[in-house]
């Protein structure tokens, strides 16, 4: 499971890019709680979601050109430089090259080879997320891909994960997702891998990844999101032995999901 206790290849970051970042504030306020912090006037608006006073996601405003509203989680490295050549030897991009943060840390954004946008945090001063696996909290990330095989091939390469495939009927195979070091030996995975279906690669589906949240109630977030506008991907449903979870897209198209199982949230 997901933890504060960063190693490299965990999870310790996501933010969101917003063509409205007043718009994301409202909505993100009404459906988890969260409050705003600017990271500061030399930001350009960037700046922090929080819950009780800790930082649980970042949002700001889109700045890629031809950019699309995304949640973007960032893995934990010890030398951003030494990821970005080795994102690119497995045969992925870099979209943003390293750049340090004030004295915070240093990122850089990359795509993988099946198009799907991820990141890197090396802490400074900013260690990463506050608080995980609590409601209103981050507490998986997935990707959905257009080549599982090749996208399990690049992130154990770059990042040295592991993969425990779990067979989900009809076909399906799901990655469970850990790194070396990261969480526990009772629940080491950290987030999943899954193949897209071809009527999903049919309709133009392509590789992101997204979070999910914790929730306490998966129905009465799922009816608050799309109350606030936000589109249904996947109504929710009870998943034998993960718990109860759905998945939206936010009024922008940034898609999260929603999961309430682990017994921290009860």
């Amino acid at each position: 499971m997901l933890t504060t206790d960063f190693v490299p290849g965990t999870p310790n970051w996501i933010d969101l890019g917003a063509p409205d970042t007043d718009a994301a504030v409202a909505f993100y306020a009404v459906v988890f709680g969260w409050t705003f912090q600017s990271a500061g006037p030399d930001a350009g608006g960037y700046g922090f979601f929080q819950r009780e006073g800790g930082t649980v996601a970042a949002l700001g405003p889109l700045t890629e050109e031809g950019a699309s509203p995304a949640w973007t989680p960032s893995f934990h490295t010890g030398d951003a430089d030494a990821t970005a050549k080795a994102v690119e030897r497995a045969g992925g991009s870099v979209r943003v090259p390293p750049m340090d943060v004030f004295t915070a840390g240093r990122t850089a954004a990359f795509t993988d080879p099946t198009g799907a946008g991820f990141a890197v945090w090396q802490p400074g001063d900013t260690k990463g997320l506050e608080t995980v696996m609590e409601p209103g909290t981050l507490c998986w990330t997935e990707l959905y891909t257009t080549d599982a095989v090749a996208a399990k091939d690049f992130y154990r390469s770059v990042f040295s994960w592991d993969y425990q495939d779990m067979d989900m009927g009809g076909g399906l195979v799901y990655s469970v997702v850990s790194a070396p070091g990261g969480g526990t030996d009772d629940d080491p995975g950290q987030g999943g891998i899954m193949q897209l279906q071809p009527e999903n690669l049919a309709a133009g589906n392509g590789s992101e990844w997204h979070p999910y949240f914790g929730v306490t109630d998966c129905d009465a977030t799922f009816a608050t999101a799309t109350g606030n506008g936000a589109t249904p991907l996947i109504a929710p449903t009870d998943v034998p032995g993960v718990g109860r979870l759905a998945m939206v897209k936010d009024p922008a198209g940034a898609t999260f999901a929603l999961i309430k199982g682990d017994p921290s949230m009860t």
